[in-house]
């Protein structure tokens, strides 16, 4: 069985702890390798490295550290497939998505090589008499990330590379369920010309990640996760006076007006809603029409493209839509909540409950459902569900419909359907949600715009990637200078005032 590894100092290392979790194939549900849970002792070795590296790196000018990333892009697309295969082999999104997940991490290392423009720091001339003014972004040392199994390659990059290219160290504490492709990041990067210790992987649970919360060398953490957890990981950090961004849940909603193009909306709501088994945290998992005319026609459309989905292992190519969830653990989940929602009266138009798969009858396959009738009140409403499950609310008017989405208590990404310009200008102006898609069914930004959630969906000022990644990864020191000859002779006692 394949033994997985942490990646330390520009090699991979084995663990010391003595524990371990299995790795599965979602597909299949065989163990196919066991990771190794980090101790604290092993943590703290690992911070200690990186921050004996550090120094030297940050020293680098900033164009340099952006070759890094230019080459790096390179072996990204060079190795594309790989990565490709090896995520949806850990976690079972198909070979396309699979292929997505890496390119939109790329992205935001493209991104990354405009660095020089991004650290450029202000100066004024002169702001007294013989005085001036500048100010300049410097690293902050020693950063961290925790990341989620969702997106093992996508989000891994949109911290690290950010963090790498400011001039700090990144310690990575990717998803035990799926941990090789960040690995196989770290030594792409390696190759790409990147100093050892600079980016470090240290698999691991809570005491891996307690380890890092707690350390008074590690200067930032960055999480994305369920709510609870950011929660935890936010305060725990704060407290720890450490800089933190953390992402949590969502419930995503997307208001389909009575104008609205309802091929496109139906076609938008298959992928959006059942795209990587619903695993995705800018899943559309509501769905409001506007007026009973609108819901009964979207029904009728959603209904015959949700009972044809294909369902299977990523090793059936493009023929599959989406592939199982992460874990029996997830799938049992999904269930449960499917059944709360028959139990409290939301009228379940396609049941996947009884999905087999022939050939893969222990693989964590989860058929697609579709509710209608569901109310506000029913935990499939209230709960992020993170599967195949697509919930549809009927409003009356538009102002009930925009209500849900605002009084939700997450506020990640939202969208709307219809051809009115007004309608949505005024969604898009009120709607008390991060991430809006007008005709977009999820509206994840572009890597030179940043990516977050308002409400309980973040916990923090800034956002990933973006201009706010280069703000969260440095700090701004700002320097106040006048030479000898301007300086004259004698103490002045008073605070110092322009003059």
């Amino acid at each position: 069985m394949e033994q997985i590894t942490h990646y330390v100092n520009g090699e991979r290392v084995e663990g010391e702890s003595g524990r371990y979790t299995d790795v599965y194939n979602p597909a299949t549900g065989e163990v196919q390798a066991q990771c190794p849970l980090a101790s604290k002792s092993e943590v703290d070795a690992i911070i200690a490295k990186a921050q004996a590296a550090q120094p030297a790196w940050a020293a680098v000018n900033p164009q340099r550290r952006a070759r890094v990333m230019m080459k790096f892009v390179d072996l990204l697309n060079r190795d594309m497939d790989k990565l490709a295969e090896v995520l949806s082999r850990e976690h079972g999104k198909t070979l396309p998505d699979a292929a997505g997940d890496v390119q939109r991490g790329l992205e935001v290392v493209e991104y990354c090589i405009g660095a020089p423009q991004m650290l450029k720091g202000d100066f004024t001339d002169s702001a007294g008499p013989g005085i001036d003014m500048y100010s300049m972004r410097q690293a902050l040392g020693v950063t961290a990330g925790i990341t989620p199994f969702n997106f093992p390659a996508m989000i891994p990059m949109w911290m690290f590379a950010p963090a790498i290219v400011c001039g700090n160290a990144f310690i990575l504490k990717p998803s035990e369920r799926d941990p090789s492709v960040p690995l196989m990041l770290a030594e792409l990067l390696k190759e790409a010309g990147l100093p050892d210790g600079i980016l470090q992987v240290v698999n691991g649970d809570k005491e891996a990640v307690d380890a890092l919360l707690h350390s008074d060398i590690v200067q930032s953490i960055g999480f994305v996760g369920s709510t609870p957890i950011a929660e935890y990981i936010y305060a725990t950090g704060c407290a720890n006076g450490k800089r933190v961004q953390c992402f949590g849940g969502a419930k995503n909603h997307m208001i389909i007006m009575p104008d609205a193009d309802l091929d496109q909306a139906a076609d938008a709501l298959l992928g959006a809603g059942y795209g990587a088994a619903g695993e995705r945290c800018m899943a559309i998992s509501v769905a409001i029409p506007v007026g009973e005319e609108t819901a009964d026609k979207l029904i009728e459309k959603l209904v015959p493209r949700i009972e044809t989905l294909k369902v299977g292992p990523y090793t059936a190519g493009n023929d599959v839509d989406y592939g199982p969830v992460i874990t029996s653990a997830a799938k049992e989940n999904i269930l449960n909540l499917v059944q709360s929602g028959i139990d409290q009266g939301a009228k379940l138009v396609v049941d996947g409950r009884n999905f087999n798969l022939q050939g893969y009858e222990d693989g964590f396959f989860v058929g697609p459902h579709l509710f209608d009738n569901v109310t506000a009140d029913m935990d499939i409403y209230t709960k992020e569900i993170f599967g195949p499950v697509l919930s549809t609310i009927r409003a009356k008017t538009y102002e009930e419909a925009i209500g849900y989405a605002m009084d939700h208590e997450y506020g990640n990404g939202t969208a709307i359907y219809t051809r009115d310009g007004d309608t949505a200008r005024d969604f898009a102006n009120r709607i008390n949600v991060g991430m809006v898609g007008i005709n977009v069914p999820i509206p994840v930004p572009l890597a030179y715009h940043t990516f977050g959630g308002w409400k309980k969906s973040v916990f923090g000022d800034l956002n990933q990637h973006g201009p706010d990644a280069f703000k969260f990864y440095t700090r701004t020191k700002t320097v106040t200078a006048r030479w000898p000859s301007g300086i004259k002779e004698g103490g002045e006692f008073s605070i110092p005032v322009m003059k």
